[in-house]
C-alpha cells in the first residue's frame, strides 16, 4: 500500500484525487499520526508539501526518508517533501526573492521512469532547493528551478520541486511513480 504523508499542503487533496482517479490503493495519514507499523506496512511513500514549518514534521519526514533508503522502498517528495529529502541527504534550500506560482515548462535532462521530453509543471513555493549532494541525479530543470526533478543514486527515491498533482503532465508522473515496484 502507498502511504501518503499529509504535511498540511493545500494541494494534498489533489494528490488524493489523482490517486483515486488511477485507482491506487493508499492510506493518507497526518505526519504526526504515523505509526511504525504503517511505515513498515507501506510499499512506497509520498511526502506532500506543507503550509508552515514544524520541527516535528521535519523530523518525521527525515525519518521516513532514511527508512525508505534502508528498506529500499520508493519515495516521492513533493515540494516541501523534495526540500526535506534534499536537506536530509546532504543538500540545502534557500528562500526565493519572489514566490513562484503557476505552470512552467520543465525540460527532462536524463531518461527516467517518471517522465520524458518537456513537461508542464505547477509551481507553488517560496523556498527552493539550492544544492544537492553528489549522490543525486538531476532529472529535470526549468528556467525557474534548477532541480525540478531529482533522484537519489540507484534507488527509486525522487523529489519534485513542483506539485505534480496540479498539472496533466504531473498527474502522469504520479501514475508512473505508483507503478514502480
Amino acid at each position: 500500500m502507498l502511504l501518503v504523508v499529509d504535511n498540511g499542503s493545500v494541494y494534498t487533496d489533489s494528490i488524493i484525487d489523482c490517486l483515486n482517479d488511477i485507482r491506487v490503493k493508499y492510506k493518507r495519514i497526518l505526519f504526526d499520526k504515523i505509526t511504525q507499523s504503517e511505515i513498515e506496512g507501506s510499499n512506497s511513500i509520498i511526502l506532500s508539501g506543507r503550509r508552515k514549518n514544524d520541527p516535528m514534521m521535519n523530523a518525521t519526514n527525515s525519518k521516513l526518508i532514511r527508512y525508505s533508503l534502508f528498506a529500499k522502498k520508493p519515495l516521492l517528495g513533493i515540494c516541501y517533501g523534495a526540500e526535506i529529502l534534499a536537506i536530509t541527504l546532504g543538500g540545502t534550500i534557500r528562500k526565493m526573492g519572489q514566490p513562484r506560482h503557476g505552470i512552467v515548462d520543465a525540460n527532462i535532462l536524463k531518461e527516467n521512469v517518471l517522465c520524458s521530453g518537456k513537461i508542464k509543471v505547477f509551481e507553488s513555493h517560496s523556498y527552493q532547493i539550492a544544492t544537492l549532494d553528489s549522490r543525486f541525479d538531476i532529472l529535470a530543470s526549468s528556467d525557474q528551478c534548477k532541480f525540478e526533478i531529482f533522484k537519489y543514486g540507484d534507488q527509486n527515491i525522487f523529489g519534485t520541486q513542483f506539485h505534480p498533482e496540479m498539472s496533466s503532465d504531473g498527474k502522469d508522473l504520479l501514475k508512473n511513480f505508483t507503478s514502480i515496484k
